[in-house]
């Protein structure tokens, strides 16, 4: 299924408890247990919706292997499908094959238009299945797929997607990052100039409203110089939330010429990214010696204050980094506190996020998640 739709889309269904969709094990996946209130499955499958067909397909599948399928699901597949598992009741096992062989030939459509193009699937099914079953599959494909000029970019090298971006507009090389996951557009990013990579990051910070016909261009933009596939509406990504998440995956030294670069253009918005690339409970990512100087720095009130509204993995990391006497002396300040505002508690963790952040930019501990680090031997 990958990161384009299920090929069994279909409308947006109430949601409801989807549990038991996603653990790991072996066996078959259960539907509504028994005598709970199911949904009795027609004889046809055409009859079917989408999201039962990709339901009836998980639980064929069986347990590990459908949570494997629904890590790739988005959100609104993955609500649409446990639905469905949920309220299932058996299915006969004539309906599963029918049902196992559309997926089939679909998954297989789906392939040949990401390879050649639409009329490339189409010749290649024709051959396979003849006119009348291929040209039903290539509507399925089609109508529900979902595959615009973007999904194409997903499946493109980084080295050669950097050297097109490199040729393009600024604006239009933000645009297509914004329709990339965050490590892939940060590896992009990173392979770029420095002048180069402050531009298209200020850009897609501040992407607004982007009319479809602009969204059309730069598709064909994409379909002239990378290939052929098909065309759909799609939603426009970007602003300073997803300007973080990049930055937060990209090199320190990446990351630190883009907002210096950014500063000089806009002190607010290189602030307002700054915030969003690391929270407090980001702090349970940060090494334990780093954490260790952070704390040395920080007001004692402020930390109980702080983890009074933090999460437990948080409080646990901290509590592993302090002597036994600062821990005994944490929780009960934490204890004392009884209620407080949010606000307070917020306030509290800015402060020391503020303490954070100027450790970072003297070099004495590092926030970055960066998967990659530059070394000097």
């Amino acid at each position: 299924m990958g990161s384009s739709a299920s090929p069994f889309a279909d409308e947006p269904m109430t949601p409801t408890d989807p549990s038991g969709v996603g653990g790991k094990g072996g066996g078959a996946m259960s539907p509504s247990p028994e005598g709970a209130p199911g949904t009795a499955l027609p004889d046809d499958p055409e009859d079917l919706t989408g999201a039962q067909k990709a339901a009836t397909l998980l639980i064929a599948l069986g347990v590990e292997t459908a949570s494997d399928v629904l890590e790739h699901l988005n959100d609104k597949e993955l609500e649409k499908v446990s639905v469905e598992v949920a309220r299932m009741r058996n299915a006969p096992s004539e309906l599963v094959e029918e049902v196992l062989l559309e997926y089939r030939d679909v998954a297989r459509a789906q392939d040949y238009v990401t390879k050649g193009g639409v009329e490339y699937a189409r010749e290649v099914l024709n051959e396979a299945l003849g006119n009348r079953r291929a040209e039903e599959v290539m509507m399925r494909v089609e109508a529900a797929m979902e595959v615009s000029a973007f999904h194409l970019l997903q499946t493109v090298e980084t080295d050669q997607l950097t050297g097109f971006l490199r040729r393009e507009h600024p604006q239009t090389a933000a645009l297509i990052l914004a329709h990339l996951n965050p490590r892939k557009a940060a590896e992009i990013i990173s392979g770029l100039e420095e002048e180069l990579q402050s531009e298209i990051m200020y850009r897609l910070a501040t992407i607004g409203n982007t009319s479809p016909e602009m969204i059309n261009d730069i598709e064909d933009v994409i379909r002239n110089q990378l290939g052929s596939v098909i065309g759909a509406e799609t939603s426009v990504m970007g602003g300073i939330e997803q300007a973080a998440e990049i930055l937060n995956t990209t090199s320190r030294s990446s990351e630190k010429n883009i907002l210096d670069n950014l500063r000089d253009r806009s002190e607010e918005l290189a602030s307002d990214i700054k915030n969003l690339m690391f929270v407090f409970d980001d702090l349970t990512k940060i090494r334990a010696d780093d954490l260790q100087k952070l704390l040395m720095e920080v007001d004692q009130e402020d930390l109980a204050l702080g983890l009074k509204g933090a999460s437990d993995g948080l409080q646990d990391k901290v509590m592993r980094n302090v002597s036994d006497r600062v821990a005994e002396a944490l929780d009960e300040e934490i204890e004392l506190l009884g209620r407080v505002r949010v606000s307070d508690v917020e306030e509290a963790q800015n402060r020391i996020l503020e303490i954070a952040q100027e450790l970072e930019e003297k070099d004495e501990i590092a926030l970055s998640s960066a998967s990659e680090e530059a070394v000097i031997e």
